[in-house]
């Protein structure tokens, strides 16, 4: 494995790299608060499988790429940096893999850039339209949504989250029995000055359109989705099948919280393998 900086346009991304650069590739877009550590007991089963791993930290987690503007983290933009990482990196497809934040992005690229992905695995976070309907019609969601009331808020959610080292990130992270050093690997970065406000600024530059106008994902498919999740309801998982046209299969993982590339490492690589391989 190696970390490398690639430059897009005004912004410079650290990219965690793996596998035989000659194999197929799979990029792994990480959620809050994460790192592209999440996929670190993921990404050496997909090696031994023969695929090649990019791994970004994104927009906000990439001190080259943090700008100061909440419209900077608008979800065009989070789309406009996978489809300019690929350029940059000379990859013409890959297969897109995301959890949280990075699942809510990977729908958005699948939709909008079906001829550079050759398949999609999401974890966690639904199709965009079915979260959306779920936020405005499901008072379960509503509810289990709520703490997005309180990231939105500058300053209040800073002070809040970076209280005693960042206790309360660590917590949050640590529900998913991660140990002490995955927990530091998700954490630590953003502690770093100005980096969880970047991190913060996703929540802060949703626009309900963003989410309501998202086309159907028409490349094959594959959604995971933990029945221990207190973030994301099962509205919104069962729902997101009416927003693919294409090959679809639903994974529930029962008893799996919210993390799924730490808890379910081997559950979610198998199947990336399954949707990357050819036959």
């Amino acid at each position: 494995m190696s970390v490398e900086q690639v430059t897009c346009g005004e912004h410079t991304f650290d990219v965690h790299l793996g596998g035989d650069p000659a194999d197929t590739p799979v990029v792994l877009l990480h959620g809050f608060p994460q790192s592209p550590h999440c996929y670190d007991a993921v990404l050496p089963r997909l090696h031994a499988a023969g695929l090649r791993t990019i791994v970004p930290a994104q927009r906000g987690y990439s001190p080259g790429a943090r700008p100061t503007g909440v419209e900077d983290y608008r979800m065009p933009h989070l789309v406009g940096d996978v489809i300019a990482l690929l350029d940059a990196m000379d990859v013409g497809w890959a297969h897109l893999v995301g959890h949280d934040w990075g699942a809510a992005v990977a729908w958005q690229v699948a939709a909008r850039h079906p001829n550079r992905v050759s398949s999609l695995v999401v974890a966690s976070v639904g199709h965009p339209v079915a979260f959306a309907d779920a936020l405005r019609n499901d008072s379960a969601q509503k509810e289990s949504s709520s703490y997005m009331q309180l990231f939105a808020q500058p300053g209040k959610a800073e002070d809040l989250l970076l209280a005693d080292d960042g206790r309360r990130l660590r917590a949050m992270v640590a529900t998913g029995g991660q140990t002490a050093e995955q927990v530091a690997a998700s954490v630590e970065p953003l502690l770093e000055p100005g980096a969880l406000t970047a991190a913060l600024s996703w929540y802060r530059a949703m626009r309900g359109e963003d989410y309501r106008e998202c086309p159907a994902v028409e490349v094959a498919t594959t959604y995971l989705w933990s029945t221990g999740d207190t973030s994301l309801g099962r509205t919104q998982a069962e729902a997101s099948r009416r927003h693919v046209l294409a090959d679809y299969r639903f994974v529930e993982l029962p008893g799996v919280t919210h993390w799924i590339p730490e808890e379910a490492a081997a559950e979610l690589a198998a199947e990336i393998v399954l949707r990357s391989s050819p036959w």
